[in-house]
């Protein structure tokens, strides 16, 4: 310190700068001090903190993991099921094991025969119950419209016993023949008097018909269904209604033959 005139002192400033940042360094010093406290006080906080987070969250995921094996419920299975399930799985092996039993050629020519035999019936049925007016279902006797059916549409000829022509009672002869296998008389005179008369109302399927187109007994037919009868006509062998004013005209009786009356199996569609 110097001492000057008049009452004055004069200090040093390097003796008060030194006190100064000695003060400065005690500051910052406590303040980094107090820093690091705060800095461990809330790390501890934040720890205490987590912890029970941590362990309720774990507390939670144990208490759902009770939950959801209290919720756990098995399907029961019966021993009817396993039974059922048991058999129908041998029956499966049964079937697959199976062998299929073996065709022979023979066999599928009996069925290629037979589908081409309920093929052709089929055509002559349908064919006939169109001419009949008549259901398909209706046309039973195959072996009579099959025989028709061989004959149809062949012209006439008088005296004619043959496909280049024929008359009414030899057509009438020939398919009695064979469709129902009974031989019947040449001429028309004679198989009208081979038969029983019968009324219109009870007329069968097969039974005779008899005109006098030329006097007396001289033209006949076979009767079918349906008020329809196949002969031999000027215009050949065609089908034809009794009910035709030319027909009523000249009908005369109709017949049942007493042998197809007694063969009841060749009685067909009365």
């Amino acid at each position: 310190m110097v001492s000057l005139e008049k009452g004055f002192t004069f200090t040093n400033p390097e003796q008060h700068s030194i006190p100064a940042e000695q003060a400065t360094l005690k500051n910052t010093s406590m303040l980094k001090t107090f820093l690091r406290a705060s800095a461990f006080i809330v790390l501890l906080a934040s720890c205490s903190a987590v912890k029970p987070i941590g362990i309720t969250n774990r507390k939670q995921a144990a208490n759902s993991n009770e939950d959801s094996k209290k919720d756990i419920k098995f399907l029961d299975i019966s021993s009817d099921d396993d039974k059922s399930g048991e058999a129908t799985s041998t029956v499966n092996e049964e079937h697959l094991s199976k062998p299929k039993p073996a065709v022979s050629t023979e066999d599928n020519a009996d069925n290629t025969s037979s589908s081409v035999r309920v093929e052709k019936n089929s055509s002559i049925q349908i064919k006939y119950s169109q001419l009949l007016n008549t259901d398909a279902d209706q046309i039973q006797n195959l072996a009579l419209y099959q025989t028709i059916d061989d004959w149809y549409g062949t012209r006439y000829r008088l005296g004619g016993t043959t496909k280049n022509g024929i008359d009414c009672s030899a057509f009438v002869q020939t398919v009695y023949a064979s469709a129902f296998g009974i031989n019947l008389p040449r001429m028309a005179k004679d198989q009208y008097k081979a038969t029983r008369r019968i009324s219109r109302t009870k007329l069968r399927e097969g039974d005779l018909l008899f005109f006098n187109t030329r006097g007396g007994v001289s033209h006949v037919g076979i009767y079918l269904q349906n008020n329809k009868f196949v002969h031999a006509s000027v215009a050949g062998v065609m089908i034809s209604d009794m009910f035709e004013p030319y027909y009523v005209k000249h009908f005369i009786s109709a017949g049942r033959v007493v042998a197809l009356e007694s063969n009841s199996s060749a009685l067909v569609n009365p």
